[in-house]
């Protein structure tokens, strides 16, 4: 039930896949929103924290995924796909991957560059490993920007990806994320 097949993913991988996607374009439209802050802005402390901590919450989720990926099932390409387009997909995974874990571990450089732990909700604390090199902060802060954008570009070819397999291919790649398998 939780674990994929041959014909589609599982529960767990689809519903990870979906929370995800979400939570990416949540902290994209807050991260986008908070810069544009002033100092007197009631949400001046308050979104930067939710975007931490939602960005550390992910980053959890990110590795179970990728830890869950290694004893799942995954579904097997769609026997029409051209092997230019299973390379592609493969890369794509792969960057989105990357990008997300280069994306959230800039993050904990940005938060944490002053020495202080980065609290989570006020759950748990990251600790800091403080400043690591000269201009940390700023640094991370534009590969976090920068990749950030890049990471929204590329969501943009996958749904499209998907959406081309849906609707001009005809086959079942979408399927295999928006329906859990039956056996």
């Amino acid at each position: 039930m939780f674990r994929g097949n041959e014909r589609s993913y599982g529960r767990l991988a689809i519903l990870v896949h979906w929370l995800t996607a979400l939570v990416v374009f949540g902290l994209f439209a807050l991260g986008v929103y908070m810069v544009q802050l002033s100092y007197y802005s009631s949400w001046y402390k308050t979104a930067p924290h939710i975007h931490k901590s939602v960005g550390i919450l992910l980053l959890l989720l990110t590795l179970f995924r990728l830890g869950w990926r290694r004893f799942d099932t995954r579904p097997a390409a769609e026997a029409g796909h051209r092997p230019w387009e299973k390379r592609l997909a493969k890369l794509a995974h792969l960057l989105l991957y990357g990008l997300l874990l280069l994306i959230m571990g800039c993050g904990i450089l940005i938060s944490t560059a002053d020495g202080r732990g980065l609290w989570v909700f006020d759950w748990f604390e990251i600790p800091s490993a403080g400043l690591l090199f000269e201009g940390q902060a700023d640094i991370a802060g534009d590969i976090h920007k920068f990749a950030a954008y890049g990471l929204m570009a590329l969501v943009l070819i996958h749904a499209a990806g998907a959406l081309k397999h849906h609707l001009f291919d005809k086959d079942n790649t979408l399927t295999k994320m928006l329906t859990f398998n039956r056996g």
